[in-house]
């Protein structure tokens, strides 16, 4: 992909959005913000476009758990998680480098507490899994399994009956200062334009032209589609495809952000679907429900009530702890579960990065890079169950059972 011909978009000029881009970005999440991020590396000139404000939906949540695979039945996609969740500490501290800001990133590690004793002995062959496959260069990631918790007064040992394991792979981040270190470098992208607060209202890719809210139509090179649970109407109407064909859906979420003056050392808590994530500033994120039926997106009932009183179970300390803000999100769900990222046959200039379900915040990078990778004209290198083809081709065949 060129852009010789196009002038790169300057910090301070005028509002007015241009007539023509070589790429548009739909969507101001952490997909599409990561993509602005690699365009601008790259040099290609772009247009961000937000709905809202910048990581008003999904990404815009409390836990940030950067949490790997099992480390056993290895395949391409543990892989390239695996690869990811590594890569990711690098890039971080480079655009904290730029920015001067904090993503409040912390390989901080996951304990996870096993309540059954069979889970002992899967665990422990986990412990050797991990041996061969946790492996980076001279950097070596481990699964220990233990009697009791790698660190007192943190989680309850009770909670572990058949013991505890802690795995060195897992990390977090906050989410929201994540979205303003992203931000942050955009500001002072010499390719990259962002505007928010302007909706993509439909897309041709064939002829290369997106229509916005604002009433203007932005002709593309390429659309990289990355606007969450909204990207799969908008991708299934850009290629033509029946109504009734559902490439994803919204998956509601649930969390809670406590005062809890924690250590921001302390590991990453996981169980049965419960998250604990301590931040830097002492709260701890808790999360986080999974529930594809429900009647208010932005509401919090007492299925996020069930998962505080669990949390003050397994870590006691955080009994009577005030809650700061209970939170209430969509998260893009594929319908093959994967990410969906790149494009199909016929319409090359319309790429798909989303789909990204609970690992979004650990993979947007790698995904962003094969999106982009799309876009110049590259093979994508990624798993071929994240490929769209792939969804679509599912979708299709869902639909026509029907």
């Amino acid at each position: 992909m060129t852009n010789a011909d196009n002038p790169a978009f300057e910090p301070g000029q005028s509002p007015r959005l241009p007539v023509s881009v070589p790429l548009i970005i739909v969507g101001g999440g952490i997909m599409g913000l990561w993509a602005a991020v690699k365009a601008e590396r790259l040099g290609i000139n772009a247009l961000l476009v937000e709905a809202d404000r910048f990581g008003c939906g999904a990404s815009g949540g409390l836990l940030g758990a950067l949490m790997p695979h099992m480390p056993d039945r290895w395949s391409d996609k543990k892989q390239f998680q695996f690869d990811a969740l590594v890569a990711l500490e690098r890039e971080i501290a480079e655009l904290e480098a730029e920015t001067g800001l904090s993503a409040g990133y912390r390989r901080c590690g996951r304990i996870i507490p096993l309540p059954k004793p069979h889970l002992r002995t899967i665990a422990e062959r986990h412990e050797r899994d991990a041996g061969e496959n946790w492996v980076s260069g001279e950097r070596r990631f481990h699964w220990h399994v233990d009697d009791s918790p790698s660190v007192a007064g943190w989680v309850d040992d009770a909670a572990g009956e058949a013991g505890f394991v802690l795995d060195t792979l897992a990390a977090r981040v906050s989410p929201r200062a994540m979205i303003a270190l992203l931000s942050a470098f955009l500001q002072k992208a010499r390719h990259v334009r962002v505007v928010e607060r302007c909706r993509v209202l439909s897309l041709d890719p064939n002829g290369g032209r997106a229509m916005l809210s604002s009433g203007d139509d932005v002709h593309f090179g390429h659309a990289v589609v990355a606007n969450g649970h909204d990207s799969f109407p908008l991708i299934r109407d850009a290629l033509g495809l029946d109504a009734g064909v559902g490439l994803g859906q919204a998956v509601k979420g649930q969390a809670a952000l406590l005062d809890a003056a924690a250590d921001p050392a302390m590991p990453v808590v996981f169980l049965n679907g419960l998250y604990i994530v301590p931040h830097e500033d002492g709260t701890v994120a808790i999360g986080s429900t999974s529930e594809d039926c429900f009647s208010d997106p932005s509401s919090t009932d007492e299925k996020l009530e069930k998962l505080l009183a669990e949390a003050c179970r397994v870590v006691p300390a955080l009994a009577r702890v005030p809650v700061l803000e209970r939170w209430a999100g969509l998260r893009p769900k594929a319908v093959g579960r994967d990410p969906m990222v790149g494009s199909v046959a016929g319409h090359p200039k319309l790429v798909a990065l989303s789909g990204g379900f609970k690992v979004s915040f650990g993979l947007a990078h790698f995904l962003a890079d094969a999106a982009l990778q799309s876009v110049c004209g590259h093979t994508p290198v990624i798993p071929p169950g994240f490929r769209l083809q792939e969804h679509v081709s599912i979708a299709v065949t869902d639909f026509r059972k029907f």
